[in-house]
């Protein structure tokens, strides 16, 4: 088992990016083109298997699948260095999500539009 704190360790010792410890930019960007990436590789599953998202079963299609897992670490990586930019660790990210969550199911409002709900 792999914590957070371990995770966010390894993927420091891998930055190589300009004016790494002070440059959030690069890490948001990163964030945004491999979000794109994973995106992208639904959408050309679905153009081969079909274009109802659906009935897509991504979890059944074992290359499919690794591909998007392989584009989620990228995402992990770069939302970890994020973090870190901002002074803040995953722990503290996963912490202030899940207190914002419930807060939202304590008041009816997962479901919804807009940040302050």
């Amino acid at each position: 088992m792999l914590t957070f704190e371990e995770y966010q360790v390894a993927a420091q010792s891998t930055a190589i990016y300009p004016e790494v410890g002070e440059n959030a930019v690069y890490p948001t960007f990163g964030v945004a083109g491999e979000s794109g990436e994973i995106a992208d590789k639904v959408k050309k599953y679905l153009l081969i298997n079909g274009d109802d998202p659906r009935a897509a079963d991504l979890k059944s299609d074992p290359v499919a699948r690794g591909k998007i897992l392989a584009e989620l670490g990228d995402v992990l990586w770069y939302i970890t260095l994020l973090a870190m930019e901002l002074d803040s660790s995953l722990e503290e990210v996963a912490r202030l999500n899940n207190g914002k969550l419930g807060v939202r199911a304590q008041n009816g409002t997962l479901v919804g539009k807009g940040d302050d709900r």
